[in-house]
């Protein structure tokens, strides 16, 4: 990954281009570059910035933001919340399912691979876009939250009508980047099983393809196959 060149859709290459040429983007890389030579790091290097390959900028309809990426082997794949076919769904990733059936009726998948919503617009993004491997919140106060910060910036700036999915205190910290008054906010706790349920019923999917519909946007398929 190279800190003026890194592999990214070239939509948000462009238009992060400054973030790139950054002097914190540059310890960043060099943070990953020793992390990786001493630990094994999550997701694969490939996929660092698979949230942006599957969703270009301008089919961007739907923001998610989680906070770190999954630190076991084999789940983390890029996207917030979601984890690569064959692996077995975490507890949040459960619980979005959960609601997702009683919202719009639409049966608990095998799969939890989300690429199917990024290919449709939802960028899965995390605050932190890499981990080392079963600890936790290792890699943040890295950089990766300050360019994280200038992705949602960058959204806000250059889009409208964007509808931000912000679930959980941190997510909801996030929403101080964001021009309310041309994008929608939704909010609810996190679906983590910590929150005990609190996450049960805010209806965001629905929600969400009302006010693209409104918008006279597509809605968003929400099944995974």
């Amino acid at each position: 990954m190279s800190s003026i060149s890194p592999q990214i859709n070239e939509g948000w290459k462009n238009l992060l281009e400054t973030e790139f040429r950054a002097p914190y983007f540059a310890l960043l890389k060099d943070f990953l570059v020793q992390e990786r030579a001493r630990y094994v790091v999550f997701p694969p290097g490939k996929q660092i910035f698979s949230a942006f390959d599957h969703t270009p900028i301008d089919k961007l309809k739907v923001v998610i933001i989680g906070q770190d990426p999954y630190h076991g082997k084999g789940q983390a794949n890029g996207l917030c919340f979601s984890v690569s076919p064959g692996i077995s769904q975490p507890p949040s990733l459960v619980n979005i399912f959960k609601e997702l059936q009683t919202d719009l009726g639409i049966p608990v998948p095998k799969s939890g691979n989300l690429e199917p919503w990024a290919g449709q617009g939802v960028l899965l993004l995390n605050a932190t876009l890499t981990v080392r491997e079963n600890t936790a919140a290792s890699h943040q106060g890295k950089g990766w939250e300050q360019f994280t910060d200038a992705v949602i910036k960058t959204i806000s700036e250059n889009k409208t009508g964007v509808v931000f999915l912000l679930w959980g205190k941190y997510a909801q910290s996030k929403e101080a980047l964001i021009d309310a008054s041309k994008h929608h906010i939704l909010k609810a706790a996190h679906p983590s099983p910590l929150a005990r349920g609190a996450f049960f019923g805010c209806k965001h999917f629905s929600k969400t393809n009302e006010i693209l519909r409104k918008q006279g946007l597509s809605e968003i398929d929400w099944r995974i196959e």
